[in-house]
């Protein structure tokens, strides 16, 4: 199974490119789901104006992801009128949606961790002052530490003081990676305006359908055919 991050983000764009995030955001996580392909929005920011979104990253995990994102890695365009400024005359709004470098989880290896058994405190009677039955537990590489003294078990606590380091590393891999997102969103302040991945009309968001014409292509070929014949 893959793993990758998207960011779906209006830039420095105006309130219109956010309107236009939010629903654009819709319609990528319905694909998803038509996809069979699991998400989790990992951060989003909000827009100034009610129902707008600046910026939103989600992480996607399933199979094929990158033939699923060749639909949407890119520029996308939105023509229509703007919902903030009735009068205005720019009718071509873009948005940005791109993949993210991902951040390198840190993992816990059990060989990293450093026990130090000390004795217990708090109720317990003379059993608790006499053995040292809590644990302190340090993973070496990133510095989180835990202090275990639930169970009368030495080993039962070193158990559970991993398992806590588990849960401490995650929530610092989670932290480092919205640091991440904030970071490369800095990077996406400049879209580019032409050539767009996909094109959505009216207020609806209709996708605008490329209407192939083989006129030239026929014409082209008379007009070999007719030079071949004389």
């Amino acid at each position: 199974m893959d793993t990758k991050i998207i960011q779906i983000t209006a830039a420095k764009g105006p309130s219109e490119c956010a309107w236009v995030v939010a629903k654009i955001l819709k319609i990528f996580l319905k694909e998803l789901i038509e996809a069979k392909i699991e998400y989790t929005v990992l951060h989003k920011v909000n827009g100034i104006e009610n129902g707008t979104v600046q910026s939103v990253t989600v992480e996607l995990k399933g199979k094929k992801l990158s033939d699923f994102l060749k639909n949407w890695l890119g520029s996308i365009q939105w023509i229509g009128t703007s919902t903030f400024r009735k009068y205005h005359k720019r009718k071509n709004w873009f948005i940005g949606c791109y993949e993210l470098n991902q951040h390198k989880e840190k993992t816990i290896n059990e060989n990293d961790i450093q026990f130090q058994a000390i004795r217990s405190s708090g109720a317990g009677g003379q059993h608790v002052n006499k053995v040292s039955s809590a644990v302190r537990a340090k993973h070496i590489p990133t510095g989180a530490q835990v202090l275990v003294s639930d169970s009368r078990s030495q080993h039962q606590n070193k158990k559970t003081a991993i398992l806590r380091l588990k849960e401490k590393i995650a929530d610092h891999n989670i932290g480092q990676l919205k640091e991440s997102i904030k970071s490369e969103w800095e990077n996406h302040l400049s879209l580019e305006r032409g050539n767009p991945t996909r094109t959505f009309t009216g207020s609806d968001f209709k996708q605008q359908k490329k209407l192939k014409s083989f006129k030239t292509k026929r014409n082209q070929l008379k007009t070999d055919l007719r030079k071949q014949l004389e």
